[in-house]
């Protein structure tokens, strides 16, 4: 388990170390902030998150294979409430949340769901 766990980790963070980096690419080149709206806090709790939830679902594995799907989804669940108490009301701090706020949230989040997606459907098939 600790190797799946490790292989799991390591993947999800060269990805996002490369999706990290064009995304400071992007915003560098239409002259935005580039480490501004939280956006390295976002992707490290992003990738916490995902390590956690995924190592939760390899733990229940076993014992209760038939409801990890519910497990992933209360997953997803904790991730938006931990959005919402640590940086939504950072974002709403002016009264609007723009495009790139909502992006530097957003986007490691949804590279993180398709991971976790991918080894989920995985361990649902037993091939993990």
């Amino acid at each position: 388990m600790i190797r799946l766990i490790s292989s799991f980790s390591l993947k999800l963070m060269v990805l996002l170390v490369i999706v990290f980096t064009i995304h400071i690419k992007i915003i560098s080149t239409y002259n935005f902030e580039m480490f501004g709206d939280r956006i390295i806090p976002s992707y490290v709790v992003n990738y916490i998150m995902a390590v956690l939830i995924f190592s939760g679902l390899l733990l229940l594995k076993e014992k209760y294979l038939d409801i990890l799907g519910f497990v992933f989804m209360g997953g997803s669940m904790l991730k938006f409430t931990v959005f919402f108490i640590f940086f939504n009301s950072y974002y709403k701090e002016d009264g609007v949340v723009t495009s790139i706020e909502a992006l530097s949230f957003l986007i490691p989040y949804l590279i993180c769901l398709a991971i976790e997606t991918f080894y989920l459907i995985k361990l649902l098939n037993n091939k993990l």
